[in-house]
């Protein structure tokens, strides 16, 4: 069952807080424990004023700091740095926080600063594909015709469409025309969407400050009536004339900016609230620094329904601008707005079908980022011992100091401590010997009865006590070998050294696992909105199909272990089902047998075309009966060349990030990296190590 949803809105001032209110009390009536996040707020030096409201009235117990992750300007900040990536770490980190201790997390994106913000947009589309939630986009009614609107609210739907989210409702708020008309024609141009459709009218009240918003402002000096602060001023009225023309101007609700002078008009506005000839008062500024005389104040103090009386020093001409400037907002100790808020919601939503839709969402895929953060989160829980033979290399060398700095793994690195050290003073890294250790071979201790064990292993196969010796030296070999003994969980190489160095020991006498004959790849492919995982890439040139369908059943096994819950295997050729004819396509039809027969456990599709596996269009027209037509997320390619070609392709054509190679098959992890490895290749190879290490 889906556990989350996301409240986006395209435009300033959209109501959001009143479907955040709605949402909390329709919730909280079948969920036990719902949380409240929002990823970005305005600032530190005040307090966020909807998790203030939210926390308090719905009583949820969490601290107001686990209720946000950053402000604006440390957002801004962040950017700036080029640390972006590290801004939708922390969120996703506060939000999995969250999600562990509730039932539910409602999520409210960024109120925005200004109209039609850009970045804002993509902001909140991106925090929101990221923690792969559905969601719930606001907008308001801002124009002059009902065509208009929905021509708008249309337009704003399919630009969230557009940015791949599950968009699941929509609210129109402040709607000041018929809701009725509004939401049939939003549902005739929504009705394929399956999106659920609220119209919610607009409501006076919210949109006028109460009396103690008036008092915020105005920084006023609260006389009388404390307790009825909540009264909304729906109008103003400036007392600068004589009361007989003063009092037939007065309006419902209004408040009455008078100087503190005019006991005449002080005492007409208190007796208008109490006739019912006249309307009611939400309350009285008193301006100019004056109070009124002591009779006054007396008569006021003493009647039986007293009224909001504030007093402010600056003149009535201005105290009145300042006032009509205020921007109203609901906030905690208003119970009167936060009710209408409800109610309202409660009128106009359809809350069975609302949540019916949140809590039928399924989200079997996992977003990139999810995928990195759970893969840290995992590497830094087990805690292995990750050996690196190159030493000596510089990326190496940063990529084991962040790695340290994260507290991710305990390294292992493998070359001259004097030499490696130098290097590591002028690159300035950060260096915690607690966690990175440094081996010479030539000078270890270990390198003799290394060199024994090599020789007792490979001896019947014609290597001498020597040669062994020889071998041992090889950095390849010895880390190899560190693996083999338990003394490292595992190893990463290949920035310097070819494939076939990195993995010829391991082969020699790590050996692959029981009930495997074949040592494969898999690339994990980090696409903007999901992660695929490829095989094989890097290792097997010209499979059989009997080597083909080892390599789709350890590729399934692999994601699975790495968080895609339900692998979808397609066996990738250039023909679809039974269209196609040739030597390949039989090669792939016939390992596709195989792993149905082998794995009936998997959901595996093959032959079939890459089109036709990945997009759900091409493949419902390819292949309509197929489970994974469309839907794949396990590719198997048919040789090393065009898979090599492929992960390159979409790797450069679409910026998608490539974590790998990462080989399967072996007894203990062995890992290959490409001579060209970035330090951020480095690092994401090492946990996927010390992944696979804990997991065996």
């Amino acid at each position: 069952m889906n556990r989350s949803v996301y409240i986006i809105t395209p435009t300033a001032q959209s109501g959001k807080l009143l479907i955040s209110l709605g949402l909390m009390q329709m919730l909280q009536r079948t969920t036990t424990k719902v949380a409240y996040f929002k990823p970005l707020i305005d600032t530190q030096e005040t307090r966020d004023n909807h998790i203030d409201t939210i926390l308090t009235h719905f009583k949820i117990n969490m601290d107001y700091d686990d209720a946000y992750a950053f402000t604006r300007a440390e957002l801004s900040e962040m950017e700036n740095q080029g640390k972006i990536n590290e801004v939708y770490e922390t969120i996703i980190n506060k939000y999995k926080k969250l999600e562990e201790k509730f039932d539910f997390v409602l999520v409210e994106g960024s109120d925005f600063q200004e109209e039609g913000s850009v970045f804002e947009a993509d902001f909140n589309a991106s925090v929101a594909q990221s923690l792969a939630m559905p969601v719930l986009l606001v907008t308001k009614d801002s124009f002059n015709s009902v065509n208009n609107l929905v021509h708008n609210v249309v337009a704003e739907v399919h630009s969230f469409l557009a940015k791949d989210l599950n968009l699941i409702g929509l609210f129109v708020s402040r709607c000041t025309k018929d809701v009725e008309e509004v939401k049939q024609k939003i549902d005739k141009h929504l009705l394929r969407n399956e999106i659920v459709v609220s119209v919610i009218p607009n409501e006076e009240e919210l949109t006028k400050p109460s009396m103690q918003e008036i008092a915020d402002h105005l920084k006023a000096h609260v006389l009388f009536g404390r307790d009825k602060l909540e009264n909304v001023a729906k109008t103003s009225i400036i007392g600068g004339m004589q009361l007989g023309n003063y009092l037939p101007r007065m309006q419902n609700d209004c408040v009455c900016v008078i100087p503190g002078d005019r006991g005449d008009l002080i005492v007409g506005s208190m007796l208008a609230n109490i006739s019912p000839q006249y309307p009611n008062v939400a309350g009285i500024v008193l301006s100019g620094g004056f109070l009124p005389e002591r009779s006054i104040v007396d008569l006021m103090d003493g009647t039986q329904k007293p009224l909001p009386v504030l007093a402010v020093p600056t003149g009535t001409f201005e105290t009145a601008n300042k006032v009509a400037n205020i921007k109203p907002r609901i906030y905690p100790a208003n119970q009167y707005k936060i009710k209408l808020c409800i109610d309202l919601f409660e009128a106009v939503v359809d809350a069975e079908a609302l949540s019916q839709k949140i809590n039928s969402v399924q989200t079997e895929s996992i977003t990139p980022r999810m995928f990195q953060y759970n893969m840290l989160v995992a590497a830094k829980k087990m805690q292995r011992h990750i050996v690196l033979p190159e030493g000596g290399d510089d990326r190496i060398l940063t990529a084991a100091s962040y790695l340290a700095k994260d507290k991710i793994v305990y390294l292992t690195l493998l070359g001259n401590a004097e030499t490696i050290k130098a290097k590591v003073t002028q690159l300035g890294l950060f260096w915690d010997e607690e966690r990175i250790k440094i081996i010479d071979p030539e000078s270890s201790e270990k390198y003799e009865p290394y060199y024994h064990t090599l020789y007792e292993l490979r001896k019947e196969k014609g290597l001498e006590l020597a040669a062994a010796a020889d071998l041992m030296l090889d950095v390849s070999y010895f880390g190899t070998m560190m693996v083999f003994k338990g003394e490292a969980d595992g190893m990463v190489s290949g920035a310097v050294n070819t494939t076939a160095h990195t993995i010829k020991p391991a082969l020699q006498f790590v050996k692959t696992k029981p009930g495997f004959n074949t040592v494969s790849s898999i690339f994990f492919m980090l696409l903007h909105d999901r992660v695929l995982v490829y095989g094989d890439c890097a290792i097997v040139p010209n499979p059989t199909a009997e080597q083909l369908a080892e390599i789709a059943m350890s590729s399934a096994d692999s994601a699975k272990a790495f968080g895609i819950e339900v692998p979808k295997v397609a066996m990738l050729s250039y023909s679809s089902g039974s269209s196609g004819s040739g030597a390949e396509v039989e090669k792939v039809r016939a390992a596709t047998k195989i792993v149905k027969a082998a794995r009936p456990d998997l959901l595996v599709e093959g032959p079939i075309q890459y089109d036709a596996a990945v997009d759900p269009k091409v493949g419902k027209s390819k292949m309509p009966d197929s489970l994974v037509a469309g839907q794949a997320n396990v590719l198997i390619f048919p040789d090393l060349n065009t898979g090599n070609n492929t992960y390159k392709a979409v790797q450069r054509e679409t910026g998608a990030l490539a974590v790998g190679p990462m080989l399967q098959g072996l007894n203990k992890p062995i890992n290959d990296l490409s001579r060209g490895a970035t330090i951020e290749d480095i690092y994401n190879t090492v946990v996927i190590t010390a992944i696979q290490a804990g997991s065996n």
